[in-house]
Order: C-alpha cells, then sequence, then structure tokens
C-alpha cells in the first residue's frame, strides 16, 4: 500500500516542476529535474548503504557518493533558482492572444468604448488552466471577442504580484480565477462564473 501510494506524490512532483518550468523557462525546468534525479540516486545508494551495514561490510564508497550526489542535487537547485526566467517561460501556443493586465490598459480600452475582458489566473491554478483549455482557448471564444472588438487581457498571478492582489480584493475576492467583463456603457464590471463554459463566454460577449 505505501508503494502505491507513492504515486499520487510523484504525480504532484512532476507537476510542481512543471509550475516552476512555466516560472522559469525551461533551463532552469532541467535543472531541477536534474537535482531530483540526484536526490533519487543518493536515496538509493543510501539503501545500498543500509544493506551493506547489516551485511557487516564497509558502506563508506556508498556513502561518500550518496554525499556528492546530495550536494550535487543542491547545487542543481540553488543554479535553478539563480536562473533567469525567459522572456516566452508563460506563453501557451493553446491559449488565446492576450495582452498583460494594468489598470491604465483597462481603462484606455474603456475610453475607446470596448469591451473588456480580464482573466487573473495563475499557473500553479488547476481550474484557472481548465479554464483556459476548455472555453478561453475556444475558436467560438476568439470569434465573439473579434465581433465585439473586444480586448483580452491576463492578470498573471503566479508570483503573487501585490498590485494584482489588490485588485482581486477590491472585487471581493482572495485569489484565482475570476473573470472580469467590462462593457461600454456599465460602470462596474461583470464577474463571470469560476467554472467556464464556452457557451458562457461568448454569451456573456454577446449582450
Amino acid at each position: 500500500l505505501r508503494g502505491l501510494l507513492a504515486f499520487p506524490m510523484y504525480g504532484a512532483a512532476l507537476w510542481l516542476a512543471w509550475v516552476f518550468g512555466r516560472q522559469t523557462g525551461p533551463e532552469a525546468q532541467a535543472l531541477v529535474l536534474g537535482a531530483g534525479l540526484a536526490l533519487g540516486f543518493a536515496a538509493w545508494l543510501w539503501g545500498r548503504m543500509q544493506a551493506a551495514r547489516a551485511q557487516g561490510r564497509s558502506p563508506w564508497l556508498q556513502g561518500g557518493t550518496s554525499l556528492l550526489a546530495v550536494v550535487a542535487a543542491l547545487s542543481l537547485t540553488v543554479a535553478a533558482v539563480a536562473t533567469p526566467r525567459t522572456t516566452d517561460a508563460a506563453t501557451d501556443s493553446a491559449s488565446l492572444p492576450s495582452q498583460p493586465w494594468s489598470a491604465q490598459t483597462v481603462n484606455a480600452a474603456r475610453a475607446a468604448g470596448r469591451p473588456v475582458l480580464v482573466n487573473f489566473t495563475a499557473d500553479w491554478c488547476v481550474s484557472c488552466k481548465i479554464n483556459e483549455r476548455t472555453a478561453l482557448g475556444s475558436p467560438k471564444v476568439a470569434e465573439a471577442l473579434a465581433r465585439a472588438n473586444a480586448v483580452y487581457l491576463k492578470a498573471d498571478w503566479t508570483r503573487r504580484d501585490d498590485v494584482i492582489a489588490r485588485e482581486l480584493q477590491i472585487h471581493g475576492r482572495s485569489g484565482v480565477p475570476l473573470y472580469l467583463l467590462y462593457t461600454p456603457g456599465e460602470p462596474e464590471p461583470r464577474i463571470l462564473p469560476q467554472l467556464l463554459t464556452e457557451g458562457i463566454v461568448v454569451d456573456a460577449l454577446g449582450r
């Protein structure tokens, strides 16, 4: 049973590595995966060392190599954290083309009489990613945005940006997802459901 329960932990580790890669880029992600490999090798050597002790043999070789593997894992982790973020790390080819959110961008679009759809999201937010894949990434939503001459903005809260956090609080939220639709002539935005469908977004844009 313990072996079976390890698989959800492996899955969680893979998901965290994916989130880290989205935040930093493929180079840093590769370093983290290398650190995980080195740490796994160290754990395997530690087990071999315990077996050697049980058999009355000297485990100095396994112990020394295990220590070196731990040092390598730590070094790779530090290097991954220090790796500069690549500019395309947060892009997603399956996502609807968007602009970065800012209050100034919203105000400028509204002053021009254009609807504005704002997606407050984060790479570690599972429901955000599902909504982007199943609803916001839909060709019908893209067509509805084009028909309405709407602006689509993304507020990326992956790194807990303070400005975005304050905007979330203004709308009564402590986290993501949050979807706001500003329409011409309306003083306040409409808050869309947290679980989106293609139809919900298309209908909202068509009003």
